[in-house]
């Protein structure tokens, strides 16, 4: 019973509440497109690996710009940069709807990915500023089971309306100008006082990064988007239709599965930790991975579909929020942000390069290729969990 109050009375923390608002805000430029993706693909004339570069515009610019903005959130404060993001990302994707270019339409995903590269990472970073120890743990379970409650609404949403046309899954980034108001006048985090030297700033922030166990946790963080964007977010749609002839309200839902079960399964991590040590959950997470990515080459039926989605879900649920609750831990709060936007960046970099790399095995062997190929990034993985020492991370 006191365990249940504590929970209930961390699920009602305001602060908390309007950091899932920023979440739901970063996880939303993609997740919600991508059923739109075929007739994207059917309006613009092009081939099936070139709808990896809608994707591609949206990420790239926070493999630059998320280390800029978490120095800038470090010494500016949180809200001054995460509010002018949330408008940005808003104004930029709602633009997309209106074009009829493709290059017009390449030109604003970049500019909304531009205003969603630090929404990613200060959500985190605002986490690691509010909450300590248990709390902690069980704030970053919540937040990663609303990311995957967005991710899962997102593409049944999107499905429906790209159902009406390709362009209006756009209207949605609309929502991330109230949210920026909320923001504005709902939040109260602690901010960096103590103004460092850029130089001291930057060298204890180095100091921080610069450890074997912080590299190999940017390796995993890089190769899992690599693998959820390459294979499931720009690729996963089209074996539907190839494989299974789905519409895009089906895509949605489908899609929806595999974000509902992370969404449950992240939702219980204070539990998983309890009778799971963290480096077993990332051992098993990966080998759920590359199983479920080895039998979705084997789908042909709908009813067999389940079996790896739910596996890929189970893992995806524990690995995001463990990896997160052990990365934040890492830094103090006056180089918090900086140091999360360098995790923030390397996920970029993931979901940057995996269409492209995904594509290419796609253009090469077919939708098959497309699983075998992310199989072996999740072997990778696994490879690189056993060498993670994950009692050498800080409280």
């Amino acid at each position: 019973m006191e365990n249940a109050n504590i929970t209930d009375k961390l699920l009602r923390n305001r602060n908390l509440q309007i950091i899932f608002l920023i979440t739901l805000m970063a996880v939303m430029g993609v997740a919600s497109i991508s059923p739109a993706f075929p007739g994207i693909r059917e309006y613009f004339g092009l081939s099936k690996a070139q709808i990896a570069y809608i994707v591609a515009a949206f990420t790239l610019p926070g493999i630059f710009l998320t280390p800029v903005m978490g120095i800038m959130a470090d010494r500016l404060g949180r809200k001054s940069i995460v509010i002018p993001a949330l408008i940005l990302f808003g104004v930029a994707g709602f633009a997309c709807m209106f074009t009829r270019n493709y290059a017009t339409l390449i030109l604003f995903r970049f500019f909304e990915g531009v205003g969603a590269a630090s929404l990613g990472s200060l959500n985190i970073t605002l986490i690691g500023d509010l909450f300590s120890g248990p709390k902690r743990t069980e704030a970053m379970g919540y937040n990663a089971s609303v990311l995957s409650i967005g991710t899962a609404s997102y593409p049944a949403i999107g499905g429906f309306l790209a159902h009406f046309g390709w362009y209006y899954p756009f209207i949605l980034p609309l929502l991330a100008i109230p949210v920026a108001i909320i923001v504005l006048m709902g939040l109260n985090n602690p901010e960096p006082i103590d103004k460092q030297r850029l130089r001291t700033y930057l060298r204890n922030t180095w100091k921080i990064i610069n450890q074997l166990e912080v590299w190999l946790l940017f390796s995993v963080s890089t190769l899992i988007f690599v693998v959820l964007y390459g294979v499931y977010i720009t690729f996963f749609p089209s074996f539907l239709t190839i494989k299974l002839s789905a519409s895009a309200i089906q895509i949605g839902l489908i899609m929806s599965v595999f974000s509902l079960v992370t969404a449950i399964t992240s939702s219980q991590l204070k539990r998983i930790h309890r009778l799971i040590p963290v480096k077993i959950q990332l051992i098993l997470s990966f080998a759920l991975y590359t199983t479920a990515l080895l039998l979705l080459s084997f789908v042909n039926t709908w009813g067999f579909l389940f079996i790896p989605l739910i596996c890929f879900g189970i893992g995806h649920g524990m690995v995001i929020p463990g990896l997160q609750n052990l990365l934040v831990g890492y830094a103090p709060l006056k180089e918090r942000a900086a140091f999360m936007s360098i995790n923030s960046m390397v996920l970029r970099i993931g979901q940057t390069v995996g269409p492209l790399f995904i594509g290419m095995f796609f253009t090469l062997g077919g939708i098959e290729w497309v699983f075998y190929s992310g199989a072996l990034v999740s072997c990778v993985m696994l490879v690189i969990g056993f060498f993670i020492r994950i009692s050498q991370a800080p409280d």
